[in-house]
């Protein structure tokens, strides 16, 4: 293996696909200010399509979305398009936006033949572009196409949200490839911003967006070899933790009596991350960004103390928003020291002030890095939820239990620990109703097939020769069949509904160490496609490659 700084020795790729430019619209789709057509400019038309895309998004509706967006269109306007268009409400993007609707029915009614063309052209640009050279190796390239320009949306109530994010171009690139490889050449006329040969890092092309003024990055899939290895490198560090959490656990307790308040606070800190799985919470840039804490950040207004609640003691009950915006709402009973200590640290503090003024993720991580080489907040999340998915496995799944559901039962649980949340789906009611009246339909058939052997075994009793007995049991297989579709759509509506309002890929992709997984399907014999699909398979070849029915996290 390389030392953990060289990344690599040679890279070659071909550089990034480029959005394809803008198509003016054609002359009969029309835009109207204050009831008259007007024609506008092509740079002015362009950002107006995006508007025009999302007439039926809630977005469009949001007064900070329609705010920012006016700001930046005007932007991009004439100095005469200025002058006449001052007021978004007397713009009229339906004409726009029926023409965008129905391109996209179009394209849904397209012939096979157009269709596989399509696909065809893909596949050409996947060879040519998503696959780079690294060492002597092929590896696939995940993202190779820059995002189009468009609105910015962001998470939850972002304040950027409707701002323009501008059309990358090549000279906002820098290329990363080794010195020795054939460097990409720009498209003709422009040039790229830099190229480096920097081997210390994995990416290939990276760029700096201009709404968060954050740098993306084009990286190999996850199913390349350097990212299975950092992704198992990231769940062997968890299962370190596992040999000396105990001991750390003894050590934050003992520094809830410390004489230091900085050190009382830290302890606090780790109870709540360890506990409750929560993020460390980085320092944000003031207004730069959703106002989202983790457990470092959190204020004063984010907890309230309840001495007894609901018959229990000690309770706190927390409500902030966390990372994308998600509310993170929870009452949970804490001991008699921590719940002390948390009175002390809000005394004579105004709701806007830190909880834990003394500490911040650095010191935190600082301080976890003595107690165990490579420990960081992130590390406890991970082994909090792989631990709690093999524990509920164990006690979830046995000869009885429709496997399937016992491991969506598990996976939810470390889901709800890790609060990873989601809208109910948009048509959640309307599949619900058609499980259920596949359940109806069933149940009826099966009413019917048991009628079907009652007049069988009647009919045998009389006749008693073998063609009725042949009847009997063609019509008892029948009923078990039947009996085991109801089942299953049984457990699919009790599992759907369970799941509504979790994100159960979350953990499944980033938390939960894959040989927990693979050796569950090992051990009860359950296909590993049941569990993963063939995305999920190749990003986690390493592990199903490794454990065997016996791996314990």
């Amino acid at each position: 293996c390389f030392s953990s700084s060289i990344k690599w020795k040679f890279l070659e790729h071909k550089g990034p696909v480029f959005a394809p430019p803008y198509e003016p619209l054609p002359e009969n789709v029309k835009f109207y200010y204050d009831g008259k057509v007007m024609k506008l400019s092509t740079k002015a038309e362009e950002v107006a399509t995006f508007f025009a895309k999302m007439l039926d998004h809630e977005y469009t509706t949001k007064e900070i979305f329609r705010k920012n967006f006016f700001k930046d269109w005007r932007k991009e306007m004439t100095p005469e398009e200025k002058s006449t268009i001052t007021n978004l409400s007397k713009c009229d993007f339906t004409h726009m936006s029926q023409y965008f609707k129905a391109q996209t029915e179009a394209r849904k009614q397209m012939s096979k033949e157009e269709k596989q063309k399509i696909k065809d052209e893909n596949e050409r640009l996947l060879k040519e572009y998503g696959y780079c050279v690294m060492d002597n190796h092929k590896e696939r390239i995940a993202n190779f196409k820059i995002e189009p320009p468009g609105l910015f949306r962001g998470r939850g109530n972002h304040p950027k949200m409707g701002m323009l994010k501008r059309r990358i171009m090549p000279e906002d690139i820098i290329i990363n490839c080794s010195k020795d490889s054939k460097i990409p050449p720009p498209p003709p006329g422009h040039k790229w911003k830099e190229v480096r040969h920097d081997n210390k890092v994995t990416w290939l092309v990276s760029w700096t967006e201009n709404i968060q003024g954050s740098i993306k990055y084009i990286m190999l899939n996850p199913s390349s070899r350097i990212k299975g290895e950092k992704d198992w490198q990231k769940y062997e560090t968890a299962r370190r933790l596992k040999k000396c959490v105990d001991k750390i656990r003894n050590q934050y307790r003992e520094d809830w009596k410390s004489k230091e308040m900085k050190v009382r606070q830290r302890a606090v800190a780790l109870y709540f991350i360890d506990k409750l799985a929560l993020r460390a919470g980085n320092e944000k840039e003031e207004g730069e960004t959703a106002d989202t804490v983790g457990c470092c950040s959190l204020r004063v207004e984010h907890i309230k103390l309840h001495p007894e609640l609901d018959g229990q003691e000690y309770v706190v009950e927390f409500d902030f928003l966390g990372k994308d915006s998600i509310r993170y709402y929870n009452k949970v009973p804490v001991e008699k020291r921590v719940f002390k200590n948390l009175q002390l640290f809000m005394e004579n503090k105004q709701p806007e002030d830190d909880l834990f003024d003394r500490l911040n993720t650095s010191i935190l991580n600082k301080h976890l890095q003595d107690l165990m080489e490579g420990l960081t907040a992130k590390v406890f999340r991970t082994y909090n939820a792989s631990i709690t998915l093999q524990q509920q496995l164990k006690e979830l799944t046995n000869r009885k239990s429709s496997k399937i559901l016992s491991y969506n039962r598990a996976n939810r649980a470390v889901a709800i620990l890790c609060n990873h949340q989601r809208a109910p789906p948009k048509t959640f009611e309307k599949s619900m109703m058609n499980l259920q009246s596949k359940i109806d339909a069933k149940k009826e058939q099966l009413a019917d097939a048991r009628r079907e052997l009652k007049s069988a075994k009647a009919d045998a009793k009389v006749r008693r020769d073998e063609k009725s007995k042949k009847s009997v049991e063609s019509k008892k297989k029948a009923v078990q069949r039947i009996e085991e579709q109801l089942m299953k759509l049984e457990v699919q509506a009790t599992d759907r509904e369970e799941n509504k309002q979790i994100a159960l890929s979350t953990s499944k992709l980033n938390y939960l160490d894959p040989r927990i997984s693979v050796a569950w399907c090992k051990k009860w014999g359950i296909p590993i496609e049941k569990i993963y699909n063939k995305t999920q398979r190749e990003k986690f070849a390493w592990a199903i490659d490794m454990a065997e029915e016996d791996f314990e996290f």
